[in-house]
């Protein structure tokens, strides 16, 4: 026994059942559950999609057994221990009835004493009062009676998340080829989204081969989208990003195309002076970024309100910060920039000579050179967040923008007042361009 092969084995089968329905669930350790619900018109009918389904794995070598009823728990029970293909609208309690009480997966336990009390099948079980079975062998028997008999039924959990729409495209044939079925579904779901207001944050393609494989194409976009040409130059740079060619096998006879996820969609409207085109502009590079090397990778700076420079900003996906304004402070048209571009992390040490005890330096060396203050301007003193004390080391900072006789910028900090400590250091913190 390789009860993992099992299991991947399982996880296989599961990918291919979803070219009958996206919810498809796991019934360890054997078995599938599938929610046929709104799917059977494509097969011509529910039984057609079984036999087409039983087919299918029967050419795989894979042996099966399959029953469609009204209830999850109904369906499996009958597949397990019973030879009904295809039960009947509400007639689930007819169909079980002759089934033995170890249909309800209640433990070895409970079933031998349901049989030392002569209830040895479902249609027994049935009969009784359901109070008195709830007395003796608790409330899980009476509920999965219930769920089996077709009383009471509950959707099932699929493995993988429903998606808000899709589009398919079957084909007679096997295809190898896959932008042309890509556009025409891009275009289709465009229409779709289009006729519900929304556009696509998150859109998956999946390619079914002939031999039961399963391959997925995911990618997110900054802002949402419904444009066809948008959607298929991401997918084509998806595709050229593969480390391994979309491998068709001996064709393709499904491809689908899933929206993961929508939003509201609101058309915009042009500015007079441009910024729209600039930031539909920046999104289209975000989203191809994010395509080829993952949204991860792409960030962008937000704004953090402390006055600790090195704290005032922070990285994080650029795709979340699409179409939103970072707000950041608005700087001064007229006087000098009171921060730097350019931060080195962690400021770097440089030794200074200065007056004392709040003088700014006249001179200083950094990295080998030796740079004369010809301007100076300063202090403008930071206290330490005093509710950080985990994150910080407590001393103050006096800043200085400098500029030497060579006319280069830096800025520099004293760390640690006279009062604070012996001797204080020095750090170059940034550059002013």
């Amino acid at each position: 026994m390789d009860p993992p092969a099992d299991r991947r084995l399982l996880e296989r089968l599961a990918d291919f059942c979803d070219r009958y329905t996206p919810l498809v669930a796991l019934d360890l350790p054997q078995g599938l559950v599938l929610d046929i619900t709104g799917c059977a018109h494509l097969f011509e009918g529910e039984a057609r999609l079984r036999e087409s389904l039983m087919d299918r794995l029967e050419k795989a070598g894979i042996e099966t057994r399959a029953t469609v009823a009204g209830t999850p728990q109904a369906a499996r029970a009958l597949a397990r221990f019973g030879d009904v293909d295809l039960v009947p609208c509400g007639g689930e309690a007819h169909a079980v009835d002759g089934l033995p009480v170890s249909a309800l997966d209640i433990g070895r336990e409970s079933v031998v004493a349901l049989n030392r009390a002569g209830l040895k099948t479902l249609g027994d079980l049935a009969m009784r009062p359901r109070s008195a079975l709830a007395a003796r062998f608790g409330s899980a028997l009476t509920t999965g009676l219930a769920r089996v008999l077709g009383e009471e039924d509950i959707r099932i959990s699929p493995r993988r998340p429903l998606p808000d729409c899709l589009v398919e495209r079957r084909f007679a044939e096997p295809v190898t080829w896959v932008e042309e079925a890509l556009e025409a579904l891009s275009a289709e779901v465009g229409r779709l989204l289009e006729a519900r207001g929304e556009g696509g944050r998150a859109f998956e393609a999946a390619f079914f081969r002939t031999d039961g494989k399963v391959l997925r194409l995911g990618l997110e976009t900054g802002r949402p989208t419904r444009d066809p040409k948008s959607l298929m130059r991401l997918f084509r740079e998806r595709l050229d990003s593969l480390s391994d060619p979309l491998d068709a096998g001996f064709g393709f006879d499904l491809i689908r195309l899933s929206v993961m996820r929508t939003e509201g969609f609101a058309p915009a409207q042009a500015s007079l002076d441009g910024r729209h085109v600039e930031e539909e502009e920046v999104a289209e590079l975000v989203d191809r970024l994010g395509v080829r090397f993952g949204a991860e990778a792409v960030t962008r700076f937000v704004p953090v309100n402390t006055h600790i420079p090195e704290r005032a900003a922070y990285a994080v996906p650029a795709a979340e910060l699409s179409g939103k304004t970072a707000g950041w402070p608005t700087p001064d048209p007229v006087g000098p920039p009171l921060r730097p571009i350019h931060l080195f992390d962690p400021p770097q040490p440089i030794e200074a000579l200065a007056e004392v005890p709040d003088g700014p330096p006249l001179r200083f060396r950094w990295r080998r050179v030796l740079h004369e203050i010809a301007r100076a301007e300063g202090p403008e003193r930071i206290a330490p967040e005093w509710w950080r004390h985990d994150r910080c080391d407590g001393l103050t900072r006096d800043y200085y923008r400098l500029e030497d006789v060579s006319g280069r910028r830096f800025w520099v900090f004293r760390e640690g007042l006279f009062s604070e400590q012996f001797a204080p250091r020095w750090f170059m913190h940034g550059m002013f361009a």
